[in-house]
């Protein structure tokens, strides 16, 4: 019995960059030990890829009406489809490292219940990589080098018990939403949310996005709206790795250090307990005002401009 099951659901493998981009992160994953992979869905090229590499494909995803795959279908194969305690949900433009493995067995430890997740690095990397004895040394040194620490605000890995997530709604992959109410949902549970971005490092490998409609991120998509809507709003929609419960530093489950960052994400929290009463547009502009100010500041420039015109 493995540790660890690793699932994803990639996009197409038919854009060169995206293809080497997808093979670079699952290799990665291929590579650690006592760690299973499976892919999910049917995208282009998608079981070609598996069958090259050796790891377990499953085509028969449930999918939304624009054929995006469902997370609730994807944890579901997972569970039918390995017998490991943990599970993981990973992008997969995402490479990972021994590192990620030795958090998850101290997680087992400490925790019956809680959910694994952290901060990415991001990295240009435009060939595909060769995995050679040293190659999480090299990529390491790599990222010092070249990589930028991401904001705190996207989640791009959940590892988990499989007992945990039983009941989600059917969020699409890809689009913004599900990640936060994946701690919203834990924290609500009382999971222990550990951010384990000081001992282990994910790397993101950076991509445009042309195989989005417009080519522009999924923020304002349609199936971003929907995936508000299934998890109750934007409020449950806020959480961040800011809202962690717990930090794994060298190796030792600790209470999070202070940061500017979680002060004010405390101080929000409170805020909208304060002003529940309120119309959640209200609250927002109660509890953000910077974005309530910038979005006026845009309004105020367009309609100068318009204007001038």
């Amino acid at each position: 019995m493995t540790l660890l099951t690793l699932f994803s659901s990639p996009k197409p493998f038919t854009d060169p960059h995206i293809n080497i981009l997808q093979r670079n992160a699952i290799e990665s994953w291929m590579h650690l030990k006592d760690v299973k992979v499976i892919l999910l869905g049917d995208e282009k090229g998608e079981a070609e890829v598996a069958r090259d590499l050796g790891v377990q494909h499953l085509p028969n995803v449930d999918m939304n009406e624009k054929g995006t795959p469902l997370i609730s279908s994807m944890l579901e194969l997972a569970r039918e489809h390995s017998d490991s305690p943990l599970l993981g949900i990973v992008n997969a433009d995402i490479l990972l490292m021994d590192d990620i493995r030795e958090a998850s067995k101290i997680c087992v430890r400490s925790a019956e219940k809680f959910v694994l997740l952290g901060q990415r690095w991001d990295l240009d990397l435009t060939r595909p990589m060769q995995f050679d004895v040293d190659w999480q040394s090299h990529l390491k040194e790599k990222v010092r080098q070249e990589g930028k620490l991401h904001l705190p605000k996207g989640s791009d890995y959940f590892i988990f018990p499989r007992s945990c997530y039983t009941d989600i709604p059917d969020f699409a992959i890809g689009r913004a939403g599900w990640d936060n109410w994946f701690i919203y949902k834990a924290r609500a549970k009382k999971w222990d949310v550990i951010d384990a971005t000081p001992d282990v490092m994910i790397v993101h490998q950076n991509h445009d996005y042309r195989h989005l409609a417009g080519g522009q991120i999924h923020y304002s998509a349609p199936e971003t709206k929907k995936n508000t809507e299934m998890a109750g709003g934007v409020v449950q929609t806020r959480y961040t790795i800011l809202d962690a419960t717990h930090q794994l530093r060298d190796g030792k489950i600790t209470r999070p250090r202070p940061t500017s960052g979680r002060f004010w994400r405390g101080v929000e929290q409170i805020l909208r307990k304060v002003f529940f009463f309120l119309p959640e547009d209200k609250v927002e502009k109660v509890v953000r005002p910077k974005r309530w100010k910038k979005q006026l500041s845009r309004i105020f420039a367009n309609k100068t401009n318009d204007t001038n015109n």
